[in-house]
């Protein structure tokens, strides 16, 4: 136990699960309503929603990184056991998220007429309703700064729990509430008022818990100007990650556009969306580790922090390793199946490139975790800047060369390069050594994964009906969680796993 705060790995689990739930939800409720919606809407409607939409999911940009130092400070405090700081840690911080919030909002005002009337391709009956939905969500601005703040703080105590039972409701709220709209004839700015109150109530509701769970914040109320230059030193970092991670992510999509064609946008684009949703799993890893890792540095439990680091690497190649080889070996099938054989003709490589790259991105976020919550997110800002270029360079020859299939080596070789980066910035910094990898079994596991992998492509060589193919597959996959029993995981890693799926449905039992 460190001071102040208890980290354990079956409730870091329990957590990594709801986080999961909590972003499946919103999706799976999003893929039914979405149709009716587009239906209600129009088109030309429902292209302006989704443009709140991405601002809504943006506006983080404006708090200049003080949400995620929020959840890095206060999670060091609690490492620390210095609860009587947070009062004026947490105000601070979220005080100024306020302001930055006002001043992003008469920004998002400031431009709303020049970027409805002459950058965005706007229908004229459109422009009136536009422009008033632009402006009730810059107006939404400080509330939403406010509502990442007040998780934030939650997140550090590691709530995971209370922090999804408000988020997946605020997120499905997103989809649901537009379509509970159409039937009383609302427009956008009705159904974007609608969203901005869903997210006031989701911002009450963090409020009531923040103080729940630290009465202090409500006996004292205090602002220390002296928190707020080592908070912005740090958010500052994270701000460029912000800006530049997107872009790195997405680039692709523009160097195809712009020297291919649209055409194979959309045979690249269909690979991409559903190989890159693997990484909702990591992504609710990591949640929980940012704060873990923040909260086991500050209590100086330096051999837990290296073991959780090492786990956590081996958990994400054993779980994820074995659908993304799936996913390798019959691509060519699951597109077949899915979106036609012309689809399958031209995006079975790239889907295949693209999941190796996913597995290493996905492997990648550990260290990345580990680096933004030992206080070092410079480091991940400058490989991000480093890599752009490089980046940029390869996918300017690549693309024309070998065209959809150079994007998707560009890519993967960004993701491979971030990897070696990360990890080589936790090794040169002493923050983990490979011993420790060794004595958690990453290098063991990665061993087997290569082998399972191998043994994948045997019945495709030798020419078996699909059937049997599935059958290998599934038997191939059974075997392999054997396997993982038996001879990778050790005696506490096992006892972990029995006991967070006990503490998940406990957890769903009194949800319900």
């Amino acid at each position: 136990m460190t001071r102040g705060l208890e980290i354990r790995g079956a409730h870091l689990a329990r957590n990594t699960a709801l986080n999961l739930v909590g972003q499946v939800v919103p999706i799976l409720v999003g893929v039914a309503t979405i149709p009716y919606v587009v239906r209600g809407l129009g088109t030309d409607r429902f292209g302006v929603l989704s443009l709140a939409w991405a601002l809504l999911g943006y506006v983080s940009l404006f708090d200049m990184g003080l949400g995620r130092a929020t959840t890095k400070f206060v999670a060091e405090a609690l490492g620390r056991g210095e609860l009587d700081t947070l009062p004026p840690l947490v105000w601070t911080s979220l005080g100024f998220q306020f302001l930055f919030g006002i001043a992003g909002a008469f920004l998002v005002a400031a431009l709303t007429p020049p970027l409805v009337g002459r950058v965005l391709k706007i229908p004229p009956g459109l422009l009136a309703e536009t422009k008033t939905t632009f402006f009730i969500l810059a107006a939404s601005l400080p509330v939403v700064l406010a509502t990442n703040g007040f998780r934030g703080v939650l997140e550090a105590a590691q709530r995971f729990d209370w922090v999804n039972y408000v988020k997946a409701p605020a997120n499905v709220s997103v989809f649901l509430l537009p379509a509970a709209a159409l039937p009383f004839g609302l427009k956008l700015p009705g159904i974007v008022l609608l969203l901005i109150l869903a997210r006031v109530a989701a911002t009450l509701a963090y409020l009531a818990l923040c103080l729940k769970q630290f009465p202090a914040l409500g006996r004292s109320f205090a602002l220390d100007s002296k928190l707020l230059r080592p908070m912005l030193a740090y958010g500052g970092w994270i701000t460029v990650s912000s800006v530049v991670g997107p872009v790195l992510l997405y680039g692709d999509r523009f160097f195809i556009a712009s020297m291919l064609s649209m055409t194979a946008v959309a045979y690249y684009t269909v690979p991409f969306e559903v190989i890159t949703r693997v990484w909702i799993f990591p992504m609710s890893l990591v949640a929980t580790l940012f704060p873990a890792f923040s909260t086991l540095s500050g209590g100086g439990a330096d051999e837990r922090l290296a073991t959780l680091y090492a786990r956590s690497v081996k958990s994400l190649l054993l779980i994820l390793g074995p659908p993304v080889l799936l996913v390798m070996v019959y691509a060519s099938t699951i597109l077949r199946l899915w979106v036609g054989a012309e689809f399958a003709q031209k995006s079975t490589l790239v889907l295949q490139i693209l999941a190796l790259g996913v597995l290493i991105g996905s492997v990648a976020m550990v260290p990345f975790s580990l680096l933004q919550g030992l206080g070092r997110p410079d480091l991940t800002a400058k490989f991000h800047l480093l890599e752009l270029p490089i980046y940029a360079v390869a996918a300017w020859y690549l693309v024309p060369a070998i065209g959809i299939t150079g994007a998707a080596i560009a890519w993967t070789l960004r993701l491979l390069l971030d990897a070696c980066l990360l990890f080589g910035a936790s090794r040169w910094l002493r923050f983990i050594s490979p011993r420790a990898l060794v004595e958690s079994g990453v290098f063991r596991s990665a061993v087997a994964l290569a082998a399972f992998g191998v043994v994948f492509l045997v019945p495709r060589f030798v020419g078996v009906s699909p059937q049997a193919q599935i059958l290998f597959a599934l038997s191939a996959v059974s075997l392999f969680g054997l396997a993982t029993w038996i001879l990778l995981l050790d005696r506490s890693e096992k006892d972990l796993l029995g006991q967070a799926v006990a503490r998940i449905f406990a957890t769903l039992s009194r949800a319900k």
